[in-house]
């Protein structure tokens, strides 16, 4: 017997959305920055100085600066911990803001709990120091332990210190000194990129912005504008354009999450599936000897095996069903999703199925 879906049409509808919604504007990022630096303060949970030559060294170098000499002495101190310290610089942030920095330890610190960051400078990709970092840290979780037991909740060996970075230089970009920018999509679509110049250039009633590739859309400033070019990306950012996607699934197989777009679609296929169940049942007997024979109680192993196969009707798909039709017949079939995934694959492979499959 052969099992039809029957669908019903189902209207797609493009989705909207405003221009800075999705794009970024070239020079318009946050930098991350990096340091190494030393907490101290921690109540016996920090490094080994042993295990951890590089905490012993920066305590040594850190000690010699402020003018005490420890080079050749034995120190057994458990209170410094080596870390990472991190943080993002704001576009635009000015000198003498603050920014927030999460400190990570590297030796065998157990946790940093009531430990103080010492000063750290906090270095871009150029190698040039950005920030300066310092102060009392907040960890997420919390670390106790006896003689015979433990317990570990979240990330003892990992804090944040909210405001404890403060810029000492800006990023060397004016923006509103710019003539000419690019716009660049954050999905890159060649229709949404020339969708986006054309409400562009009809709101502002001259050819300013040209789609250069399915990412960058360049914009010029127009000479006769009343402003400069912060005032026209004011105006622009709330234009609503129709966005754009290429059909795509996307399949993590580990999960067996899937997502598709709203324009997958469907050539006329058949589907059938076959489900195999294999169970296993042990029961054990226990044989016991022949009175006066001196022999001993023995167990007998007994093995019960069934193999069931359960076989689906086969059924039609029929063509260019939309997103809605697809999913909607699918589950009338009770399909697993991870079945779905190899049903989708094989479609796939049969060239029934007009979208990218994606693996995660």
């Amino acid at each position: 017997m052969t099992a039809v879906l029957l669908l019903q049409p189902f209207e797609v509808q493009a989705a909207s959305a405003r221009i800075k919604d999705i794009v970024n504007i070239e020079g318009v990022r946050e930098n991350q920055l990096v340091g190494y630096g030393l907490v101290v303060g921690l109540n016996g949970t920090g490094d080994s100085l042993n295990n951890s030559p590089f905490t012993k060294q920066s305590l040594t170098a850190m000690l010699e600066r402020l003018g005490v000499n420890t080079r050749g002495e034995n120190m057994r101190t458990a209170n410094v911990a080596a870390v990472m310290v991190t943080a993002n610089l704001p576009a635009f942030a000015s000198q003498g803001s603050r920014l927030d920095v999460n400190v990570a330890a590297i030796g065998d610190a157990s946790s940093l709990q009531g430990g103080t960051l010492l000063v750290t400078p906090l270095l871009g990709a150029d190698g040039e120091a950005y920030a300066i970092a310092q102060g009392s840290m907040t960890i997420n979780g919390f670390s106790a332990k006896g003689d015979a037991a433990s317990v570990v909740s979240g990330v003892p060996t990992t804090g944040r210190i909210a405001s404890g970075g403060l810029i000492e230089r800006e990023i060397g970009f004016v923006l509103g000194a710019q003539r000419t920018l690019r716009l660049s999509l954050r999905n890159p679509d060649l229709t949404t990129s020339r969708r986006v110049a054309l409400a562009i250039n009809d709101f502002i009633g001259t050819p300013c912005a040209t789609p250069e590739d399915p990412t960058n859309i360049r914009i010029t400033l127009p000479r006769n504008f009343n402003g400069n070019i912060v005032d026209l990306l004011t105006d622009v950012e709330q234009l609503v354009v129709q966005t754009d996607l290429p059909a795509k699934i996307v399949i993590d197989e580990n999960s067996g999450i899937i997502v598709m777009g709203q324009d997958v679609r469907v050539s006329t296929v058949a589907v059938a599936q076959s489900n195999l169940t294999v169970t296993i049942a042990e029961n054990p007997t226990v044989v016991q000897p022949n009175p006066l024979s001196q022999g001993q109680t023995a167990v007998q192993p007994s093995t019960t095996l069934n193999v069931n196969t359960v076989d689906s009707n086969l059924a039609v798909i029929p063509d260019s069903v939309t997103l809605q039709q697809l999913v909607d017949g699918l589950n009338a079939l009770g399909i697993a999703p991870r079945d779905l995934i190899a049903i989708l694959q094989a479609i796939k492979a049969s060239g029934a199925l007009q979208a990218e499959i994606e693996v995660l």
